[in-house]
């Protein structure tokens, strides 16, 4: 009912809107042209009587008479329009219709070009001025405690892949840290190491390809040119110029931060601090290849 109510509301006042705009109009239409009074027009319809009796000649009549009137009112007689042969009409050039054609398709794909381009750039500054917030490879990640790393590192067959790092997660051997602090002084990978964590790129330094674990020699190795590497990056094997390129690793406490905005370059050729040798057949051809 309040539905109904609702709607006979609206239609009076759409009614009352039309007839108000409709009084409005005609009281302008008045206003603008006036009513002339009956002494008036009877005073013209005389006139017009009298012009057309003076003017018209006995035995006149009809379009006849009007044209007299015209002549006496204006002076000049009626001239007839001339006519002339019509023109012949002259299909257009096609090419014409096509060089336009062109120009347009030239014309719009220029435009794009340059829209593209223009977006491209403002996105690209835009970019610039505001990176994405943190997160990923690039950033510092955080991989948890020392002790549950350590522990999935394990579960994991000694190799812990990290994709949002896009590296590799090792346990470094306490024993070979002697040789550790010589081979590598000064590099912000010992941190990580003296907690027992080294963490790898993923990129193999000779093309750039991805490095994937060996379960059975517990090596890496590379399946694009057969560069191989021990257990912590160090280079055994293949035409790789050095050793597996590494990230900082920061250690606040018990809780391990991998840098992977700062890339360490891998130990030059022929270094070996944990002295691990192939522990089992290798998963490529040649992959015990020498230096």
């Amino acid at each position: 009912m309040t539905g109904l109510v609702v709607i006979a509301v609206v239609v009076l006042v759409v009614a009352a809107a039309l007839a108000v705009f409709s009084a409005a109009r005609r009281r302008d239409t008045q206003a603008a042209t006036g009513t002339l009074s009956r002494e008036t027009l009877s005073r013209d319809a005389k006139r017009r009587k009298a012009e057309q009796a003076d003017t018209a000649a006995p035995g006149l009549k009809g379009r006849e008479i009007e044209r007299a009137a015209i002549i006496a009112r204006t002076g000049q007689a009626i001239v007839p329009a001339s006519s002339t042969a019509p023109t012949v009409w002259v299909p257009p050039d096609p090419e014409t219709y096509g060089v336009t054609r062109r120009q347009f398709l030239n014309r719009s794909i220029v435009g794009l070009m340059g829209f593209s381009i223009a977006a491209f750039a403002a996105a690209s500054f835009t970019a610039f001025l505001w990176p994405s917030g943190k997160g990923g490879f690039g950033s510092k990640i955080r991989l948890g405690k020392l002790s549950d790393i350590k522990a999935e590192i394990e579960k994991n067959g000694n190799f812990l892949y990290k994709p949002d790092g896009r590296m590799w997660v090792v346990e470094y051997p306490s024993a070979a840290l002697p040789k550790a602090e010589v081979a590598y002084k000064g590099q912000p990978i010992l941190d990580g190491m003296k907690a027992g964590i080294v963490a790898l790129y993923q990129k193999c330094p000779h093309l750039g390809c991805r490095v994937p674990s060996c379960a059975t020699s517990q090596w890496f190795e590379c399946p694009c040119h057969g560069s191989t590497y021990n257990r912590v990056g160090e280079k055994k094997g293949g035409p790789a110029p050095r050793g597996m390129d590494r990230f900082a690793v920061e250690v606040s406490g018990d809780i391990i931060t991998v840098n992977t905005g700062l890339i360490v370059q891998g130990p030059p050729i022929g270094t070996n601090t944990t002295g691990q040798e192939a522990e089992g057949p290798h998963c490529i051809t040649g992959g015990s290849g020498g230096h």
